[in-house]
């Protein structure tokens, strides 16, 4: 117990007394990123709310730096820990600067009043999650994506050792969502800060996590690093995934495949058929690819969205079976595409498979 920041001892959680998830051990340590992954209503939130005292625990111990939260006072927790939650915040009459300041107030008198150095401490969490333009603004004014970026600086601004954030990303551009996230990252880097999280975009939690938790049912299903947890398909298991598919070794999602027997052929390799299979995938069109090696970064996202393919092993040359294979299945096809500009010695033979469909009339002209 000693030995980790936060830590929960055999904590259940729910509401009204009910069990929701029961025998909870989470541990983290100061410069780690732990999130929380699962189905929509899994739990997580109610985890977070439980860790954070926002909800009473039903069994188990909650322990921060040592010390069991129970019997910590507010003050104290909050000098230690600070919470982004989902909920809407609706302060009246206050400006963004305002709400960032509240974050002060751990170290403020009675009287909430702050001083220049605690002014100081609001610009520069203001300026680090780029949001001091809005220091004047009407907090309920402003939109999602702002609301969060400033409830994230009150968050720095408490200089807390460990933030726990509910689902930190939502409402966020994709600039805006990196720039949450590395600044995440630089705080657990360089002020040593420890952070639990929920996230609902996967690739974003496997990339920056050090430890990820899976919420599922009434149980936590999986506890590990992310190279543990995203590997062998575990992930469309965990989202009851019955359409389209998870592609764990690039972090996305891809649809299902069109059904039905292939129209279309593609020769493809080393990324230039991705675009046309997606595209093809959108109009409904059934296709089959080839000849791709099976740790080209084609062959990912043609197994996916394929109805057939056609691959050989890693850097093996093409074989004559896989070239008569290829063929018989091109022929079957009323057209052809070929993505590739360039051939190399493991590919050669692609080119006469191009060669093959120009004969057979069956050779299209490719443009992106």
């Amino acid at each position: 117990m000693n030995d980790y920041f936060i830590y929960t001892d055999k904590m259940t959680v729910g509401y009204s007394g009910k069990p929701l998830i029961k025998d909870i051990e989470i541990r983290v340590n100061k410069g780690e990123i732990l999130t929380l992954i699962g189905p929509n209503g899994a739990g997580k939130s109610t985890i977070l709310k439980s860790i954070t005292r926002q909800l009473g625990l039903i069994a188990g111990t909650v322990y921060l730096d040592g010390k069991t939260m129970e019997r910590m006072t507010d003050k104290e927790v909050s000098r230690k820990l600070s919470v982004v939650m989902t909920e809407r915040l609706n302060p009246e009459l206050m400006t963004c600067e305002d709400v960032v300041g509240t974050g002060r107030y751990p170290y403020t008198g009675r009287l909430g009043i702050l001083s220049d150095t605690d002014r100081m401490k609001v610009r520069e969490a203001m300026e680090m999650v780029h949001a001091r333009e809005l220091a004047d603004c009407d907090f309920t004014q402003i939109s999602d994506g702002q609301r969060q970026r400033i409830l994230l600086a009150r968050a720095i601004c408490q200089e807390p050792e460990i933030i726990v954030l509910d689902e930190p990303t939502s409402f966020l551009d994709i600039r805006h969502k990196l720039e949450l996230l590395t600044i995440l990252k630089q705080m657990v880097s360089e002020r040593n800060v420890a952070v639990i999280m929920s996230l609902h975009e996967l690739d974003l939690a496997q990339k920056i996590s050090d430890l990820v938790v899976c919420v599922n049912g009434n149980k936590i299903e999986r506890y590990g690093s992310p190279e543990d947890i995203f590997s062998g398909h575990y992930i469309s298991e965990l989202y009851h995934v019955t359409r389209g598919s998870y592609n764990e070794a690039f972090g996305c999602l891809e649809l299902e495949a069109p059904k039905g027997k292939a129209e279309v052929f593609v020769i493809g390799g080393n990324g230039s058929g991705i675009a046309l299979y997606r595209k093809l995938q959108r109009r409904g069109i059934p296709f089959a690819v080839g000849i791709l090696h099976e740790n080209d970064v084609d062959y990912q996202v043609a197994k996916a969205l394929a109805s057939q393919v056609i691959s050989v092993k890693a850097f093996e040359p093409i074989d004559e079976k896989a070239f008569q294979q290829a063929a018989a299945v091109l022929e079957q096809c009323g057209e052809v595409y070929c993505c590739l500009t360039e051939y190399g010695t493991m590919n050669q033979r692609n080119r006469e498979l191009k060669e093959y469909a120009s004969e057979k009339q069956l050779l299209k002209e490719y443009r992106k």
